[in-house]
């Protein structure tokens, strides 16, 4: 059983480090990928992190790439964690319907553990980001494993939502750029919630992010969830649903703060002009 980390690339950024890393993961039972950006103050100690999910198509590369979060990051103490979206290699590839669709099978993980043959072998994100990438990076890396948040975006969203809402205590700050709100009610969700848990929508209730939270007793994060939503978003109103999670807050008790943005779009132009702000929530949670 191997757990050890091995850097792939390494650049100087800020006065940080932005590191491309990979390792053997016992979980998925193949080599994952995920980036890391250790902000200058790590020299001198562990510091709080912020987990990044990102969206169908992407990879560890995109957000390090596309977000330009890493100036604020170096200026907050805040390492910023971002995994792959899916099991890659070979092995993968081989599956029949893996590359069948852009929205389904490789680069759409959808964070979390599939039971479906093919899938259920490799597809298991939920568990290596909970249960076995957190705990290696806090093992080996100058982060705080008990200071985390997490941020995603489309996909990604719906992944950061689910997760924390899930793993009660693990992450200590939530926000979303663009979330998938309700996947058991669009297509996106329905296909790949179809094909990595089945067919009986009450497997896909428990990765559902509006019916986790109406289904809360008391708030999960009392001191509020970020979430921002382009207007110009085209698949805002047959894929998103905000208004889905917003009701459940509403009806949970839970603070939500959904922005609606006019002009802006689902891709990383509109990720870029709101991700210093989503920083800087994580940042009011995770300061010590």
């Amino acid at each position: 059983m191997k757990h050890e980390i091995r850097m792939l690339s390494e650049h100087r950024c800020f006065g940080g480090i932005q590191r491309f890393c990979e390792h053997d993961s016992v979980e998925i039972g193949l080599p994952m990928r995920f980036a890391i950006f250790l902000p200058p103050q790590a020299v001198h100690g562990p510091v709080p992190g912020v987990v990044y999910l990102a969206g169908l198509t992407c990879s560890e590369e995109t957000f390090p790439i596309k977000a330009g979060a890493q100036r604020l990051a170096a200026e907050l103490g805040l390492a910023l964690i971002a995994p792959d979206t899916s099991p890659r290699g070979p092995a993968v590839e081989a599956i029949p319907g893996a590359r069948d669709s852009w929205d389904f099978g490789i680069g759409a993980g959808f964070y979390l553990d599939a039971t479906e043959a093919p899938w259920a072998t490799h597809w298991r994100m939920e568990s290596w980001l909970v249960h076995e990438l957190l705990p290696l990076l806090a093992q080996g890396l100058p982060i705080i494993g008990e200071r985390i948040g997490i941020l995603g975006h489309s996909m990604g969203g719906h992944g950061a939502l689910t997760l924390a809402l899930r793993h009660p205590g693990r992450f200590k700050s939530l926000s979303a750029l663009a979330p998938i709100c309700a996947p058991s009610q669009c297509p996106w969700g329905e296909k790949a919630f179809g094909g990595y848990l089945g067919q009986d929508s009450e497997a896909w209730i428990a990765h559902d992010a509006s019916a986790l939270m109406q289904s809360q007793t008391a708030a999960p994060y009392p001191q509020g969830i970020l979430v921002d939503q382009g207007l110009a978003d085209a698949f805002l109103a047959t894929q998103l649903l905000p208004e889905r999670l917003e009701a459940a807050c509403f009806a949970a008790g839970q603070p939500l703060t959904l922005r609606r943005h006019p002009g802006y779009d689902h891709g990383y132009y509109f990720v870029q002009s709101f991700v210093g702000e989503h920083l800087l929530h994580h940042a009011q949670s995770l300061r010590g």
